[in-house]
């Protein structure tokens, strides 16, 4: 089936400088980068002396990405510039931010507003230039005369092809449901999933540390282990896992699971007749919070000799809700080419990685893949997964994603606290 079509707004480039002689340009700036419907992104903004920009420099500074018909309804909606995007420019230092988002604390300079254009998006080509240069900071139009202005901002507006593959579960992970394949509204079954519990369960034990026969009764010790979900092709053949391997268990003196000690499942992929773990997703309950937090970790020393012995790379480390639910994500966050630093290393946007895991960082770049699940309000979780077409080579490339979305959707039901009881699907029988 083919992919979905989806488009990504892409921001690069940004400089800012002041050409008004005499004028003092301030030490700090930020841009805040604005689109209805979408939260407001901020990022740091360079002070150019120069009117060349390093074109080389690819990596993306902020991201806006569409299912390609919203993109085209948004476009409807817009009538003029004013509806378009909106780059913000403040002086001074932006305030804390997570995962790329957040409020200033800075004065407004100006703002430039880019109009938003669809025409020649096709997946199977390349992408429309909305804006690239010096534009004026402050009027509503980008292409107005730039004479005696003070202040101009350098950006790169492009509007990209992003095609993807769309899976959505038929159930609840833990019901063993199929996957299907859509595009628009066709689906096709692709995948089965297969839940099962391994001595596992909202399970009480009895601590196996040894205690004098006078100490009382032994506290017994809560933990949730032994889950696993295994993916299969239509032909019944296994082509991927996500398995529990450290057990979900509530911190001291508390019924949560804490980031100190996260509970762990491995992502395994098939190869030589036996499992081999591809990546590893961490997830815990943040401290006063109805958030989940997560890390997953690619594990390189099982994928290739060359960079045998490198540590696991962080693609995603983020938040969501446990009782709204959200979206998992893996966007590295730049373009074709890494931001080389004179130490020899480079930031993805998603972690900082040495020269030695170069190779291997640039396997991923842009948006790789995204899971929606629904967390605990009550309706039934179906994931959805969007997986970047590039990283499709074979089923099992796929099946890998899923089983991920998999494991995501199931540490939402892990972390719950211990003082409540889990869905009979995910109990041991008399449980």
């Amino acid at each position: 089936m083919d992919p979905c079509s989806f488009v990504r707004i892409v921001i690069r480039n940004l400089a800012f400088k002041f050409s008004a002689n005499g004028s003092s340009p301030p030490t700090n700036c930020y841009c805040k980068i604005k689109l209805k419907n979408f939260a407001t992104q901020i990022v740091d903004v360079a002070y150019s002396t120069d009117n060349e920009i390093n074109q080389g420099n690819d990596q993306v500074q902020a991201c806006f990405s569409f299912k390609k018909q919203d993109f085209d309804n948004l476009i409807e909606k817009c009538n003029g510039k004013a509806n378009g995007l909106k780059i913000e420019l403040y002086s001074g230092r932006k305030a804390n931010r997570v995962c790329g988002f957040g409020f200033g604390s800075g004065k407004l300079i100006g703002s430039v507003t880019v109009s938003l254009d669809s025409k020649g998006i096709d997946n199977n080509w390349g992408c429309i230039v909305l804006q690239n240069g010096w534009v004026r900071v402050g009027d509503r139009t980008s292409n107005a005369s730039q004479n005696h202005k003070p202040v101009q901002l350098h950006l790169n507006v492009r509007v990209e092809p992003d095609p993807r593959f769309v899976f959505e579960f038929d159930g609840e992970p833990e019901c063993s449901p199929q996957v299907f394949q859509v595009n628009g509204n066709i689906r096709q079954a692709v995948f089965t999933c297969k839940f099962n519990l391994k001595n596992s369960g909202d399970r009480n034990m009895t601590s196996s540390i040894s205690k004098p026969k006078n100490s009382g009764k032994q506290k017994p010790v809560k933990e949730r282990k032994g889950w696993s979900v295994t993916i299969h092709d239509l032909s019944g053949s296994p082509v991927a896992m996500a398995s529990m391997v450290t057990p979900f268990v509530p911190s001291h003196g508390s019924d949560d699971v804490r980031r100190s000690n996260p509970g762990a499942w491995l992502i395994l992929r098939p190869g030589q007749n036996t499992w081999k773990p591809w990546g590893r997703l961490e997830a815990w309950k943040e401290s006063n919070s109805d958030h989940l937090g997560y890390r997953f970790e690619l594990l390189p020393e099982v994928q290739t000799p060359v960079i045998a012995g490198t540590d696991p790379i962080t693609l995603s480390n983020s938040t969501i809700s446990c009782k709204q639910g959200g979206k998992f994500s893996i966007d590295i966050g730049n373009g074709g080419s890494p931001v080389i630093t004179p130490s020899g290393s480079f930031d993805s946007g998603s972690g900082s990685w040495t020269g030695s895991e170069m190779g291997w960082g640039l396997m991923y770049q842009g948006f790789v893949m995204s899971c929606k699940v629904c967390g605990g309000g009550g309706c039934d979780s179906k994931p959805e997964v969007e997986i970047g077409v590039q990283y499709v080579t074979c089923t099992e490339d796929a099946a890998a994603f899923v089983a991920l979305a998999a494991a995501v959707d199931l540490s939402v039901d892990a972390c719950q606290s211990f003082c409540k009881k889990l869905r009979k699907e995910l109990r041991c029988d008399g449980e």
